[in-house]
């Protein structure tokens, strides 16, 4: 517990420490484990400092910079400022690269179908094939080993777990929930980046951009629109489209004289060949 004195020393010293760097940040450690912290920590060690205190001494911390001030009303919780020479989507990425698994509560919600998947189990007979079958879970006994014999939904998506389930998936091992420090909203070259913002997926993101590409290509082919990527094209189309014109009303252009030659060479040998039939009979 700080006594006075050290209250304004730490909000004097984390206040200099803000100015060392390009990203300021909040992060939640609401409902957070102590290992989650620890390892974000030293998983993040060189490249993001975290400031932790009481909510008041934080306040005064961001108040102290015009840039850090506007996150104050974004703090909800218990807090920590996170301070990082980072780009925010790269210091973001790297934050969920540090989660850990947790086991399944009663009365949580299911994030996702939880699956028990058939297979041998390293259990052994005994209680523990009580406690899966009273779940459902269809279980054999192989050369002496605990065998799922079929997948089962233990748990639908959007469903509370039982004392049941979360027991049978804790005497399992599988821990279907994750958790990760993840910084709810980062100021960085003035600019403000939201949770929302940072969460972004770049396969899926880069695969959008392309299907919108495609999409306003080909719209800008069928309506003609001219742009650095349709020039060639229409260009092509256009000139295609003349030649077929020309061929078609025979007009004697340089472009299309040759063709228009070959086609009446081959329109005379034919008629050559028809005539000499029609003389031979």
């Amino acid at each position: 517990m700080l006594n006075r004195d050290g209250k304004v020393k730490f909000v004097k010293e984390a206040s200099k420490e803000i100015t060392k760097y390009s990203t300021v940040g909040i992060v939640n450690l609401s409902g957070i484990p102590d290992r989650l912290l620890q390892k974000s920590r030293n998983g993040m060690k060189g490249e993001a400092k975290l400031i932790l205190g009481r909510k008041t001494l934080l306040v005064k911390i961001l108040e102290s910079h015009a840039s850090s001030k506007p996150l104050i009303e974004k703090m909800t919780g218990t807090s920590a400022i996170v301070l990082s020479n980072t780009d925010p989507f790269e210091l973001f990425k790297k934050f969920k690269s540090n989660e850990i698994k947790l086991a399944a509560k009663p009365k949580q919600i299911a994030p996702e179908d939880i699956l028990v998947q058939s297979g041998e189990t390293s259990l052994q007979p005994g209680a523990a094939v009580t406690e899966l079958k009273t779940a459902g879970i269809d279980v054999q006994i192989q050369k002496g080993k605990v065998v799922i014999a079929k997948d089962k939904v233990l748990v639908k998506k959007g469903e509370p777990i039982s004392t049941v389930a979360a027991k049978v998936l804790q005497t399992l091992g599988n821990m279907p929930f994750k958790a990760s420090i993840e910084p709810y909203v980062l100021i960085a070259g003035g600019m403000t980046f939201t949770k929302e913002i940072l969460d972004i997926d770049p396969n899926r993101t880069i695969a959008d951009i392309l299907t919108a590409f495609s999409s306003a290509y080909t719209l800008s082919l069928e309506r003609g629109l001219v742009n650095q990527y349709t020039i060639k094209p229409l260009i092509v189309k256009a000139f295609m489209q003349a030649k077929f014109l020309g061929i078609e009303t025979k007009a004697y252009e340089p472009g299309i004289i040759e063709q228009l030659i070959g086609s009446a060479s081959a329109q005379a040998s034919a008629l050559e060949h028809v005539t000499k039939s029609q003389q031979s009979t």
